[in-house]
């Protein structure tokens, strides 16, 4: 089922809460996974999926459609994992370098990530990213959306875009690379 099929479902006061379950369905691995590769920490990840459909859901009337339901949902997502991250820091006055040393010994002992040295050492990598690089990051290499939709996503510019990917990229190939 399509995205405007599911839109119909969700405008039809009868058929809302199908078309939201049918939504929830489609979506819900897609954001666990956006949101995990930021958070790493399962149980976050889980709490924010659903304050990220929640949110959805409460502004499902506010959808005008001018990009599509996926673009929209993620956005919703990205902002609700950044303020997540942002909040976590404020919270306990962590700086940075301490939020990646927690990261990255949540990635170390989780038993849902599972991956060989390399895969392990390229997370590590990741978290040292600041955020909005690791999510763009994130979007472009492992979930390969175009330069556009990571756009619409995070309203940011695409030529902003591709310099965030081309400093993370570089980042993480002087973290992999051998002394």
């Amino acid at each position: 089922m399509g995205d405007q099929d599911i839109l119909d479902k969700l405008k039809n006061p009868e058929s809302r809460n199908y078309g939201f379950n049918l939504l929830v369905r489609e979506y819900q691995q897609r954001i666990y996974w956006h949101i995990r590769k930021m958070v790493i920490d399962h149980d976050d990840a889980d709490d924010l999926v659903q304050d990220v459909f929640v949110k959805v859901w409460n502004n499902l009337d506010k959808f005008r459609a001018e990009s599509g339901l996926y673009t929209w949902v993620y956005r919703i997502a990205t902002n609700e994992c950044l303020n997540f991250l942002r909040k976590k820091r404020q919270k306990f006055f962590i700086p940075i370098q301490d939020i990646t040393g927690e990261l990255s010994q949540k990635l170390e002992s989780d038993a849902y990530i599972d991956g060989d040295e390399v895969q392990l050492k390229l997370q590590k990598a990741l978290l040292t990213l600041p955020d909005k690089q690791r999510l763009v990051f994130n979007m472009k290499y492992f979930d390969e959306m175009k330069y556009e939709d990571i756009a619409k996503i995070t309203g940011s510019s695409v030529g902003g875009l591709k310099a965030s990917y081309h400093h993370a990229v570089k980042k993480i190939e002087s973290f992999l690379s051998p002394d």
